[in-house]
């Protein structure tokens, strides 16, 4: 017979709330059997569902998406169209994480050369600074080039 686990159990093993395991329960997104007492209890696919939840949460993927993608291990035979589909939405999901951290990354540089820029200030580093924040205001887009330009050139003048 499986062992099966109280929503204590779970919570203590997996560090979640147990606010956090009733709410999953309430959206349908782990719903673990109930006693006749009505109280939860978790088999061992639940506590797995709620490991790899913990992991997309981690990975910054919404409830909603993981509601979509979760219970592989549910499935009788896996559906290549599924898997296709899921493989897609992964293959989307980290184009976008890929821009987050090039964005995150330029934040990085931009407080790094701001920092160096105040400890040290000169012409040279002030010159620096500014030619990052133009190649940032680049990649941010053409809108107000014409009011960024004159702030830049009153700026250096």
């Amino acid at each position: 017979m499986e062992k099966l686990y109280s929503i204590q159990e779970v919570s203590t093993i997996l560090g979640m709330s147990k606010d956090t395991l009733r709410y999953y329960d309430r959206i349908g997104i782990v719903s673990p059997s109930r006693k006749d007492n009505r109280y939860r209890e978790y088999s061992r696919d639940d506590l797995i569902d709620l490991m790899n939840i913990q992991i997309m949460r981690y990975a910054d993927f919404s409830l909603d998406e993981i509601k979509g993608k979760v219970g592989f291990h549910k499935m009788g035979n896996i559906d290549s169209a599924y898997c296709e589909e899921v493989a897609v939405f992964l293959d989307a999901k980290n184009a976008v994480m890929r821009k987050k951290i090039t964005h995150l990354e330029k934040v990085s540089r931009l407080l790094n050369i701001a920092a160096e820029t105040l400890r040290d200030f000169n012409d040279e580093s002030d010159q620096r600074l500014s030619e990052f924040v133009r190649e940032l205001y680049k990649d941010i887009g053409d809108k107000g080039t014409e009011i960024f330009k004159e702030g830049c050139d009153q700026h250096q003048g």
